[in-house]
């Protein structure tokens, strides 16, 4: 298994594998990938994929977010072949995408996501941070990361790129 990061060459398998992911002909994760890459919002030096056997069988997307006029990172979606899930491909992108974030002294990491999963990688809910989404149905699954560069008391109003918004 290799992880790396996306190229422009690697869309068509990325769609494949969020389509497989998200259980359907053209799942709104999709189109969201689709849009962030077309628009810019979709950092690449920090989304990556997962390679097995000669294909793509992972991808976890990283776009900028901000709090305020502060520069954060929003992380999704991420999606893997549903016969490989539950067998490490998730976690090892996740981590992958959290150590190049504080590698490049990023601040915070967002996400929408299970309450379940996401603490396991120092995912915990923004409000203990001081950090809440801009669409106040999100709160309840919200969570943030912080990184090293995070400092106390730089909460505020997180807000996703655009295309988060339009779909």
């Amino acid at each position: 298994m290799l992880i790396r990061r996306e190229t422009p060459a690697d869309a068509i398998e990325i769609d494949r594998v969020h389509r497989a992911a998200f259980d359907g002909d053209e799942p709104a994760e999709v189109a969201l990938v689709r849009q962030m890459r077309d628009s810019g919002a979709l950092l690449t030096n920090l989304s990556f994929v997962t390679q097995a056997d000669g294909r793509i069988v992972g991808h976890i997307a990283i776009s900028r977010a901000r709090i305020g006029d502060v520069p954060v990172l929003a992380l999704g979606p991420i999606g893997v072949l549903p016969e490989l899930q539950r067998g490490g491909v998730g976690a090892a992108l996740m981590y992958a995408a959290i150590g190049a974030a504080d590698a490049q002294d990023e601040s915070l990491i967002g996400l929408l996501g299970h309450l379940e999963y996401y603490p396991r990688f120092g995912f915990v809910l923004g409000s203990e941070v001081g950090v809440a989404p801009d669409e106040a149905s999100w709160t309840s699954h919200f969570q943030v990361r912080t990184l090293t560069a995070w400092t106390p008391n730089s909460g505020g109003t997180f807000r996703y790129a655009d295309e988060f918004y339009s779909l």
